[in-house]
């Protein structure tokens, strides 16, 4: 068999560790003496999901475990995989454990598996013809669905350290024969610089690595950073980055601290965050968060989601800036968000009270016969504000008190 040429296999594949001692980052799911470590060391390895962000290291750990496990290691993407391959897995997973082999499924991307075609996994997860590993970068409490979830234990892989990358880094311009035979120069710092800058993605700063010794024999910080803009940064609009980020902006208002909101809000909008939904969250903040403690920061937000209306990006990030750290420095109050509240919950206990009658209208002379309107006293009539006191809630509510002003 020919062997492949290893200058159009990417530097992230080349570099994959091959052994637990060559695997780093994940200290605290497979280091010595973890849940994981001992699962191996006994043969007993339970069906998995790997939860954790882009380059983490989930199919790396998997592919290792078959290895120390002595097992059939079978990779799908449920990306590009349906059930016509899964059936053909399970087939043979199915024949190779009549020979006493045992087969490990590593089904990356998991979460993009509708509830049927996870179902189809159960019986054969359950009765041992396969150990799964299901890999995620989304979080497996929504993605994937409870039987399943029930059958496998969750293991998160975390970022990895800017330090564990820039270790790999170092590894690759040691080890690796494409780049050791380019004879390139690689700058004091890069590595470091691109560990920092590829957000915890050990593949992403492997392949802008590659990238700067393909672009010249000297890799210097300028061309680190020329190959650093062209990359992503870690925000997923759609999953739970999106509500981590918008969440640490919501507290970061809250705390009245107006650096740590500017940053988050670039955070989103750097990576193309629809602005009209942060400025949509500006002013429910507005009224939840600051409320009457400031009657002006409800039009400022408003204020702000019509620029963004009008102007659209990048032209209105000024202006959602400006709402921002107004609400960060505005003084907070949750009366008003707090008095609505027991507003909802007493309308869920007492869902169809009758409007007291001196506030009912009287349009017909039968209603008026009725009584509907009776007793209503007219306020603009009375000089007096004590005199012109009636009652406006229900019966069974007149004695509450939503808002208290002090």
């Amino acid at each position: 068999m020919k062997k492949m040429d290893q200058t159009i296999v990417p530097l992230a594949e080349r570099m994959r560790p091959q052994s637990v001692e060559a695997y780093l980052g994940q200290e605290k799911i497979f280091g010595e003496g973890s849940f994981l470590r001992e699962a191996v060391r006994n043969g007993m390895l339970p069906s998995l999901i790997f939860w954790g962000p882009p380059g983490s290291g989930k199919t790396t750990l998997a592919r290792i475990l078959a290895r120390e496990l002595d097992s059939i290691f079978v990779n799908l993407s449920a990306v590009s995989s349906g059930k016509k391959d899964l059936t053909a897995v399970l087939s043979q997973a199915e024949r190779d454990r009549v020979d006493g082999k045992r087969t490990i499924l590593f089904l990356d991307e998991i979460h993009r598996w509708n509830k049927a075609q996870q179902d189809a996994l159960l019986p054969f997860v359950e009765s041992g013809v396969i150990t799964l590993i299901g890999a995620t970068t989304e979080n497996p409490s929504f993605s994937v669905n409870s039987a399943l979830l029930s059958r496998t234990r969750v293991l998160v892989l975390q970022s990895l350290s800017p330090e564990t990358i820039a270790a790999l880094l170092e590894r690759a311009l040691r080890e690796d024969v494409v780049l050791l035979a380019k004879k390139v120069q690689v700058e004091e710092g890069v590595a470091e610089f691109l560990a920092r800058a590829s957000g915890g993605d050990a593949r992403q700063a492997l392949s802008a690595l590659e990238a700067c010794v393909f672009r010249a024999k000297k890799v210097t910080m300028e061309t680190a950073e020329a190959v650093m803009q062209r990359s992503h940064l870690l925000y997923d609009k759609q999953g739970e980055w999106h509500y981590d980020v918008i969440s640490a902006l919501h507290k970061s208002l809250r705390g009245s601290d107006a650096d740590g909101a500017l940053y988050w809000l670039g955070r989103m909008l750097e990576a193309g965050e629809d602005p009209l939904y942060v400025a949509r969250r500006l002013i429910r903040f507005a009224s939840e968060d600051v409320g009457l403690a400031n009657s002006f920061a409800l039009p400022q937000a408003v204020a702000a989601l019509e620029a963004c209306r009008h102007l659209g990006m990048p032209e209105c990030e000024l202006g959602l800036a400006q709402a921002v750290v107004y609400l960060a420095k505005s003084k907070k109050s949750n009366a008003l968000y707090e008095a609505y509240g027991q507003v909802k919950d007493d309308i869920r206990k007492f869902p169809n009270e009758p409007v007291p009658i001196h506030l009912r209208n009287a349009p017909t002379k039968l209603m008026k016969n009725l009584g509907y309107g009776q007793g209503y006293k007219y306020t603009p009539e009375f000089k007096n504000p004590e005199e012109a006191k009636q009652e406006y809630l229900p019966e069974k509510l007149r004695d509450r008190r939503y808002i208290v002003f002090e």
